[in-house]
């Protein structure tokens, strides 16, 4: 080190503090400046003029490149104890380090030097994360004596040694059972099957991609719908096909030719009809065994955009505002509704099949019962067409709807207490809605302007995960018997298959004694 670094750091005649757990240094006057001149305040300075002010020590003592060794004089001075500075410098340039390096307490001391008499110094080893949180949480003193945690989880250690008791015995109990009831509880949500639905993987590609031409690019239609056996119905223009997911068949089952286009099509509970709603106002029911055409029904002056099954009653909404309920087996009306002032544009049954469901292009969701002409609740939160409706198969009551462009929510009714429950702005026209069978779970397909589909928690409406791949409107909507494939239809002229829920969780057998026997 060189005679003028030596003289420089003399003048100064300061101790240099340095902490490793702040980012500003402090500079403190000796003791001899401090008798001749108290009045002089600390100063402070950034750790970087400390850094520039090192390092031009370091450029000079190499440039003159002479050691000179410091002689003790007869007036007792402090000296610069190098054993006890700390050189903690903290990454600035967006390195990763984990929290132990972090708040590593770095210590930079000289092997041959010992600890001067009366100083405060310790040795007290390295101090890490873990005696910090016990510190600060449980106000515990920093630990002269390292504790070997058997697991990395620094919420969590065994209370076997002794320290450990000790500290277990200074903790707050309130404190400590609420810190235990919270582990018991994580430990068994981490065990439940929701924790474990929410923590799956949906596949974002669709498994099966089958080509659509001439799928009509309209929102009030509603041309797809999956049978309980397993078969799809697909409507193009005038004509509908059936493809069979257990042979990937696809076969055409009707065409109406240049007389009348398919606006809408169902299949009854079982899956052995499908009535089919024309643009005349006319309803077909076909028998697909036989791939023959049972019945007309006519009563209808419009296109019939939306059809829905309840056991052996149908449902038609119609452009003429009405709904109108049939009976196939006797051939006749058995009812009608209206209240609506435009197009019906959707049609569910409840569950239990005791309310319909019915949304309109006059922005209005109304709730019907069997046997009365008015209407249960009257739903007018929406500012545009109800397409999407869907009744939740997990909770009695619950009722789900959609809003297109210019209202773009869903949201959620009790019809039982006819009170909105919850709502929420997807950002996007919403065209379908339907509960998943088999989780409290739901899936929501849009329009303008993402054409996204999204599949969402209830009770939280949290999002699962968003599928994207469609380039037009996500129009149609269907779910497998299963409950765990849906299939999507949109105006690219494509049907995307994707994997979306989980399996339905497996019936254990129960143990029974009872055994066949005759009944006299």
């Amino acid at each position: 080190m060189s005679t003028n670094t030596i003289k420089m750091l003399q003048q100064r005649n300061m101790d240099v503090e340095v902490s490793c757990f702040e980012d500003k240094l402090q500079i403190s006057p000796s003791k001899q400046n401090k008798e001749n001149s108290h009045h002089i305040k600390a100063k402070t300075c950034d750790m970087s003029d400390l850094i520039k002010m090192l390092n031009k020590v370091e450029i000079q003592s190499t440039q003159q490149g002479d050691q000179i060794e410091i002689e003790q004089d007869s007036t007792p001075k402090k000296q610069v104890q190098q054993g006890k500075t700390c050189r903690y410098i903290p990454l600035r340039s967006g390195q990763k380090q984990t929290l132990i390096e972090e708040f590593q307490y770095r210590e930079i001391e000289d092997e041959n030097q010992e600890p001067q008499k009366g100083s405060d110094y310790k040795d007290q080893g390295n101090v890490s994360l873990k005696d910090i949180y016990r510190m600060h949480v449980f106000g515990q003193p920093l630990q002269t004596e390292e504790l070997h945690w058997e697991q990395k989880n620094i919420f969590r250690f065994n209370d076997n040694t002794p320290q450990k008791r000790k500290i277990l015995q200074d903790i707050n109990p309130s404190v400590l059972e609420t810190y235990n009831n919270l582990i018991e509880y994580r430990e068994q949500f981490q065990n439940s099957l929701d924790y474990q639905y929410s923590q799956r993987k949906i596949n974002k590609v669709p498994f099966k991609v089958l080509d659509a031409p001439q799928l009509q690019d309209d929102f009030y239609l509603n041309l797809i719908d999956w049978s309980s056996q397993n078969v799809l119905s697909v409507a193009l223009q005038s004509c509908v096909y059936l493809w069979s997911a257990y042979n990937n068949r696809v076969t055409k089952f009707c065409d109406f030719g240049n007389n009348d286009v398919v606006c809408s099509l169902i299949w009854n509970p079982m899956g052995n009809q499908l009535a089919i709603g024309t643009g005349s106002g006319e309803i077909h029911i076909y028998d697909q065994e036989k791939m023959k055409r049972m019945q007309v029904i006519e009563g209808h002056s419009a296109r019939v955009g939306s059809l829905a099954w309840s056991g052996h009653t149908l449902c038609s909404g119609s452009k003429d505002r009405s709904i109108i309920l049939h009976d196939p087996r006797q051939k006749k009306q058995t009812g009608k509704f209206e209240g609506h002032k435009q197009e019906i544009c959707g049609l569910k049954w409840s569950p239990d099949e005791y309310q319909l469901a019915s949304g309109g292009n006059d922005n209005k969701l109304f709730v019907w019962r069997m046997g009365s002409q008015i209407p249960l609740a009257k739903f007018s939160q929406h500012q545009a067409a109800v397409k999407a409706i869907a009744w939740s198969p997990h909770r009695h009551g619950l009722l789900s709807s959609g809003g297109g462009t210019a209202d773009r929510t869903i949201r959620f009714f009790n019809t039982l207490t006819t009170e909105q429950l919850d709502w929420i702005d997807t950002g996007s026209q919403v065209c379908n809605l339907m509960f998943s069978k088999n989780v409290n779970e739901f899936v929501s397909t849009h329009g303008y302007s993402m054409n996204q589909i999204v599949c969402w928690k209830y009770p939280t409406l949290q999002k699962v995960t968003t599928l994207m791949g469609h380039t037009s409107r996500v129009l149609f909507l269907a779910m497998s018997p299963d409950g765990e494939t849906i299939v999507t239809g949109a105006g690219d002229e494509t049907l995307r298959f994707w994997n979306a829920f989980p399996k339905k969780e497996q019936a254990h057998p129960t143990n029974t004694i009872l055994l066949p026997q005759m009944i006299r």
